[in-house]
């Protein structure tokens, strides 16, 4: 496992295939003899952030010591960039060498084309769907604005991988390779990089299932507990509009209302009636000006009439 104070050009040369990861997360090269602390500090990048999805995408190893140390913004601009080189140059780039090694006039070399093109569409509306909807979310997220009619459960119940196609092109590659020694070559070429694109492909999923979206959900949990957290100091902050005290009986029916009892339920647990619950419930919205369950909710934990732990947030 690679840490902070290992010099970068160690982990190039034990590893050549992350010198695209460095160019996603923004690390450009003549570095030197710095360590990776000193790369990442230098160059405005996370480096705990960049080490575990270093060590992960090289080692397989997610075992974090601090979930919370994982940088969402790093892991966005990761994310971003690598689209960007995947679909603006890397499905370009194989396109051109396919066409290069095959004959055009040939019916299955038509079909190969037609193959990858059909791939190159499919994981582009893969990636762009992730650009349009998960990406601006989780940017929504760090900016602590978060949309609520969606959540990163959403995606990653339809998070697959779309590579198939990918895997069908190998094979007919492989079966169709050429007898002359100039398209052999060249097509052993392509598949090469093919191979290497697809493990790429595959790391790159594996690092948005395993690393981005637990980040995310850490995220959410934190927003929808600083939300409830505001929710609570604002109460303890407000000022009240009545030096009206609460009876004892009028927090006893806060308490049942809290527990989700209703009025009939309220009336019998209390033995009284439901009429008298009815005028109990109009004199602390009076006295309070609290007319909903969530506010009565909330006041009912500031002021220590029920556990927080018993009650469904």
């Amino acid at each position: 496992m690679y840490e902070a104070d290992d010099k970068m050009i160690s982990i190039i040369r034990d590893n050549y295939n992350i010198l695209q990861s460095l160019g996603s997360f923004g690390i450009n090269l003549g570095f030197g003899d710095k360590t990776v602390r000193e790369v990442c500090d230098e160059q405005n990048v996370d480096t705990y952030t960049f080490l575990a999805v270093v060590n992960f995408t090289i080692n397989g190893y997610k075992e974090y010591d601090n979930e919370d140390r994982l940088s969402l913004p790093t892991l966005l601009h990761y994310l971003k960039a690598s689209h960007a080189y995947y679909i603006d140059f890397q499905l370009p780039f194989i396109r051109k060498e396919l066409v290069d090694a095959l004959d055009e006039t040939d019916n299955l070399a038509r079909l190969i084309l037609k193959l990858y093109d059909d791939y190159a569409h499919s994981i582009t509306n893969h990636m762009k769907y992730e650009e349009k909807m998960v990406f601006p979310y989780v940017q929504a997220l760090i900016d602590g604005n978060a949309n609520t009619n969606f959540d990163i459960e959403t995606f990653s119940k339809h998070h697959m991988q779309v590579d198939m196609k990918l895997k069908e092109l190998k094979s007919i590659i492989i079966k169709y390779l050429p007898s002359d020694g100039l398209h052999n070559n060249q097509l052993s070429a392509t598949l090469y990089d093919i191979y290497n694109n697809e493990e790429w492909l595959m790391h790159h999923s594996e690092v948005e299932e395993e690393i981005f979206i637990p980040a995310v959900r850490n995220a959410e949990r934190k927003l929808k507990q600083n939300d409830v957290s505001a929710k609570i100091s604002s109460m303890i902050n407000q000022t009240p509009n009545s030096d009206e005290q609460l009876s004892d009986r009028e927090k006893d029916v806060i308490i049942a209302l809290v527990q989700g009892m209703s009025n009939k339920e309220i009336a019998d647990h209390l033995f009284i009636s439901v009429n008298t619950v009815i005028t109990h419930r109009r004199n602390i919205a009076r006295k309070l000006q609290i007319h909903s369950p969530a506010g009565l909710t909330i006041y009912a934990i500031v002021n220590d009439l029920v556990d927080i732990s018993t009650v469904k947030l």
